[in-house]
């Protein structure tokens, strides 16, 4: 996973993007245990609750259930240099929810997570995916050795388990699983930065970005290519500013269709979900219905980018 949230100061002394996006200063404290998720929300307040005791307990059990899908912030391990799970985090994690039926049926056999940080990711889709069995095998990669341990950690602290490997990328891997990869999923680090912040050590790469926030990005797409089987989805998470209508456009010039699962908003900036598969593979879900270009609210972009995409 890369990259913690926050809003505090600019990065590399460019300005800071403003909204709840910014990842280039250290994340707040983040509440340990249930309570921090954002399925604890909804839960009404106490002064709100329900006087029917019923419809108290039906609000209770989906609110569980929905929490019991996903990894526990309890039991993710934490170190100095590893982002703990954030807005970003969250988004991808509900994208993966919202589409768990899907997921399901599509029955993935290798599952993929580029960018592990502290496992939250990699642990919540193992979990959603749980009543496939033993028939599914999850790798999580990361440039961050600390991340990598992280992940191990998170996975085994929920009986999980997963070959996470501490490498750029897919280095190395993406060769002998070429074609074979299911589902991936990436959180990348989609902060602008200048270009010799991109690939530090430490925590710094969870976040920066590049040009437009674009330079890792740009590289994970060809690779996510290789990597992906031909029923292959990939989840990625995008900032607006990152231009997520030409990042479409151009995977669609290289056959992929694509929709926005999740979308999150601050009062100036989007964090958007985008769900990609190859065009013209019969899928199960509605995907094929809507076009990608009509999710976008262009004209925040136009403003962000300054260049139409």
């Amino acid at each position: 996973m890369w990259g913690p949230g926050g809003v505090t100061k600019p990065v590399g002394g460019i300005p800071r993007f403003p909204g709840s996006f910014d990842r280039s200063s250290p994340a707040p404290p983040f509440p340990r245990g249930d309570a921090g998720h954002p399925a604890a929300s909804a839960l009404p307040e106490p002064s709100s609750r329900p006087t029917c005791g019923c419809e108290y307990f039906f609000l209770l059990q989906a609110s569980l259930m929905k929490l019991s899908r996903t990894a526990k912030i309890g039991l993710v391990s934490c170190h100095p240099e590893v982002y703990e799970p954030c807005d970003d985090s969250f988004a991808l994690v509900d994208a993966l929810l919202a589409d768990r039926e899907h997921l399901i049926e599509h029955r993935p056999r290798l599952c993929m997570e580029l960018g592990c940080g502290s496992g939250y990711v990699i642990s919540s889709l193992a979990i959603m995916l749980g009543e496939l069995g033993c028939g599914v095998h999850y790798f999580a990669t990361d440039i961050n050795p600390d991340a990598a341990q992280v992940t191990r950690e998170t996975l085994e602290a929920h009986g999980l388990h997963a070959e996470v490997i501490s490498t750029d990328i897919a280095s190395g891997l993406q060769k002998r699983l070429a074609g074979m990869i299911d589902v991936v999923v990436v959180n990348p680090p989609y902060v602008p930065t200048p270009e010799e912040e991109v690939g530090c050590k430490g925590i710094t790469a969870s976040w920066a970005g590049g040009e437009n926030g674009r330079t890792v990005i740009d590289r994970i797409f060809p690779i996510a290519d290789e990597l992906l089987s031909e029923k292959g989805w990939l989840y990625m998470v995008t900032l607006t500013a990152n231009n997520p209508t030409q990042v479409c456009r151009m995977m669609k010039e290289k056959g992929y269709a694509s929709r926005i699962v999740v979308q999150r908003s601050t009062e100036e900036e989007s964090l958007h979900v985008i769900k990609f598969w190859r065009d013209g593979v019969i899928t199960n879900s509605a995907e094929g219905s809507d076009s990608w270009f009509s999710q976008f609210p262009f004209k925040s972009f136009w403003r962000s980018s300054g260049s139409s995409a």
